[in-house]
């Protein structure tokens, strides 16, 4: 099987590691790069300051760890802007975008905005399906995108962008993990996004995506249903596989670092746990197993 061509081969996007520590992306949106790069993490997480210049107002988007370092560039953002915070916004409950969230908000005298308690605290502000934050002379409306996670969101901008957080990334493809991951709400998120055919995407790690983000969506699509396809093309030729993902991984991944391969079984289970809600494989010895939506300190694989 032939898999999908990425678009942004031929896009002029920087090298990994290369993203500047802070830029303007937009007259409302700068991004500062938090310092936890990895393999899992590309650059590091994407934080955001989002407001109108001169409006007085800014939020800040996914504060990432609870460094202090990062902290201090992100204020001096904010002083650029001649902002206060009026609001710590998170996507999603993964420690790379939510551990400092609480500490920032108290530090900068704001709430913190999410989809659930556990991340925005008993004082903070639960975000669903079209609310929105407006301040600095623009406003953030709630998208809800499960899949990678059962909490995430993205937020549509006034100009059209999206900040996509980790459902979709600048380099690669977000990992879909079981066993909080579901890839049929994963797939169902992404045909939500393409249908609302965002400008530009500001995602929670590597580069912004202007040249063509509705190309960057459908080979999302494309990439899942590649895979899916070699699955199901395995199992044809062993069905037994199903029972043994990592030797199914050590199979379809033969060409990526195995580095990786903890991740890509753990994303082929959430595809196997989808193929037996369709009836395609039974039986699934770990199906059952799973926990109660922790994975707070789940990554994000290369593809």
């Amino acid at each position: 099987m032939t898999p999908p061509v990425d678009p942004r081969i031929g896009w002029h996007l920087p090298a990994l590691g290369a993203l500047p520590v802070s830029t303007r992306l937009a007259e409302t949106v700068s991004r500062v790069v938090a310092p936890n790069a990895s393999h899992m993490t590309l650059d590091g997480t994407n934080t955001y300051v989002v407001g109108e210049p001169g409006s007085g107002a800014a939020f800040v988007v996914d504060p990432g760890p609870g460094d202090e370092a990062h902290f201090e560039r992100v204020r001096a953002v904010l002083q650029e802007l001649d902002a206060e915070c009026s609001g710590v916004v998170v996507t999603h409950h993964h420690l790379d975008h939510s551990e400092a969230a609480l500490a920032w908000g108290r530090a900068l005298g704001t709430a913190v905005a999410a989809a659930s308690e556990d991340v925005c605290g008993p004082e903070g502000w639960i975000l669903g399906e079209g609310d929105v934050l407006s301040a600095g002379g623009t406003t953030l409306t709630a998208v809800p995108t499960p899949g990678h996670s059962a909490d995430h969101l993205c937020f549509r901008l006034d100009d059209g962008s999206l900040l996509s957080g980790d459902h979709i990334l600048g380099r690669g493809t977000s990992v879909v993990a079981w066993p909080e991951g579901d890839l049929a709400a994963y797939l169902d998120s992404l045909r939500r996004v393409l249908q609302l055919g965002p400008d530009n995407l500001f995602p929670g790690h590597g580069p912004e995506l202007t040249e063509n983000p509705d190309a960057v969506i459908t080979f999302y699509l494309e990439h899942r249903a590649w895979r899916e396809a070699q699955v199901r093309a395995a199992l044809l030729e062993d069905e037994s596989l199903s029972e043994r993902p990592a030797d199914l991984v050590a199979r379809l991944y033969a060409a990526v670092d195995p580095v990786l391969w903890p991740a890509a079984e753990m994303s082929t289970r959430a595809c196997l746990v989808k193929l037996a809600a369709e009836g395609v494989v039974s039986g699934l010895p770990f199906e059952t197993a799973a926990s109660d939506g922790g994975g707070r300190d789940a990554r994000h694989p290369l593809g």
